[in-house]
């Protein structure tokens, strides 16, 4: 493995560990030359899962893009990055249990916007904010009366 510092090829692996329930290693690892550590991780490759956005357009399902929007709505939350990295992994896995390759981009959201309802209430609004594209205050007024009746 090639350091992103000195990219030097002379890297040893000092600690390696089963992460996502045992579909990733993460490896800690150090440059020879410059001593500097860095992490790497390795997954197993599995068919390409592509995403049918709501305008038609596809793309490749993206675990960081997904990681990305739910860091947005997480910011300054008590929502641990390791829960976040729970959040991709089973939604990811969710999506491939339906066993077709594309899947609608609204199945994805709402399996977001479970996820964020069970983990913290003012992430799954911020989220829920952007995701449904509110046009006016009332349809606001509709998700949080919604998550009120949900709550009790």
């Amino acid at each position: 493995m090639r350091c992103p510092f000195c990219q030097s090829d002379d890297t040893k692996v000092l600690d390696s560990r089963q992460i996502e329930e045992g579909t990733a290693i993460r490896r800690r690892r150090e440059c020879d030359v410059c001593t500097k550590r860095f992490t790497t991780y390795e997954r197993y490759e599995d068919f390409q899962l592509i995403v049918v956005k709501k305008d038609g357009r596809r793309e490749p399902f993206s675990r960081h893009k997904l990681l990305s929007g739910l860091n947005k709505a997480c910011e300054k939350r008590p929502v641990s990055t390791e829960q976040l990295e729970t959040m991709v992994t089973d939604i990811e896995r969710e999506m491939r249990d339906i066993n077709d390759r594309e899947v609608p981009s609204e199945l994805i959201g709402e399996a977001v916007m479970k996820k964020l309802f069970a983990a913290d209430e003012i992430a799954y609004i911020r989220f829920a904010s952007v995701y449904r594209q509110f046009k006016d205050i009332q349809k606001f007024m509709e998700e949080l009366n919604g998550l009120v009746k949900r709550r009790k």
